[in-house]
């Protein structure tokens, strides 16, 4: 009664398939568990009542054959391994589909993002357009999005929870998330893990539209947006928020965070930052600590 004024739960209003199957898994183990819940709590209320104390109650009323009673030992066994199985199966098997692109777009490829996480910002590079942008991105509807994560600095996790559930990004290493969407709007973007004072402002939109609306998108970065420098690329790794932008070429040229020399890059551009902190601070170089 209290959440009855809410707003549906943009997890139970999913926009594309991904979403899809993990609500049907939300709902399917909701109910196998309120199944349970109701079935636990009537045995205990017929218990409660039944057996309750009463003042004409003899002593020799109950009782209970219980220790050693094969019959009873066998039922309490195989009735949690029935209901760990029934949750089970459902669950691997969605979690192996959500490792591959969805099937409603077996006709064409994923469209290929690096997102690429940095506090406290967002990355979205398109190698196969040649373009970037930083806090928001666009995808074509009805077609399958390989999404290539990793981090320029602490551990994040992208999360459009209207196309699907989060996946984390981490330094030197490449997550794959498959996501799509099957309807055209704008939807919500974030970090979901905790990384410091700039994490509630990590956000981002995802701007779904159809084929041709993304392919002219596409060309206007490529002929308007101007290029990334290495240089203004490490200045936007530095912790900070910053607003929209969008390039016409991509940090992958020199630097992709998802390998071990991904890594190596982050520290040496971090330590650089801190090196420049300790000089501003205290007006010397500090370069020998």
């Amino acid at each position: 009664m209290l959440l009855s004024g809410c707003s549906e739960l943009t997890v139970l209003d999913p926009k594309g398939p991904v979403g899809e199957s993990q609500k049907d898994l939300i709902l399917y183990s909701l109910v196998f568990m309120m199944g349970i819940v109701v079935v636990v709590f009537s045995l205990f209320a017929f218990m409660v009542i039944k057996y309750r104390d009463k003042p004409n109650r003899k002593e020799n009323d109950y009782k209970p054959d219980l220790h050693g009673n094969r019959t009873l030992e066998i039922i309490w066994t195989i009735i949690p391994v029935m209901i760990v199985t029934a949750l089970s199966i459902p669950t691997v098997s969605t979690l192996f589909d959500l490792e591959k692109p969805p099937e409603s777009s077996n006709d064409q490829e994923p469209l290929v993002i690096y997102a690429t996480s940095a506090d406290w910002k967002w990355f979205f590079s398109y190698p196969e357009q040649g373009i970037e942008t930083v806090n928001y991105l666009h995808i074509p509807t009805n077609r399958a999005i390989e999404f290539r994560l990793s981090s320029a600095d602490s551990m994040a996790s992208l999360w459009i929870p209207a196309l699907g559930g989060q996946k984390y990004n981490m330094t030197g290493m490449e997550t794959i998330l498959y996501l799509q969407a099957d309807e055209p709007g704008i939807y919500d973007g974030r970090n979901s893990n905790f990384n410091g004072e700039g994490f509630a402002r990590q956000t981002f939109k995802v701007h779904a539209e159809n084929s041709a609306e993304f392919q002219n998108w596409v060309a206007s970065i490529q002929n308007e947006a101007p290029e990334l420098t290495q240089n203004q690329y490490d200045s936007l790794l530095k912790p900070g928020l910053e607003g929209k932008m969008a390039f016409s070429s991509t940090h992958l040229a020199w630097v992709d965070h998802g390998t071990n020399e991904g890594r190596d890059y982050s520290v040496v551009r971090h330590w650089d930052a801190f090196g420049e902190l300790l000089h501003l601070e205290n007006g010397e170089n500090h370069e020998h600590k």
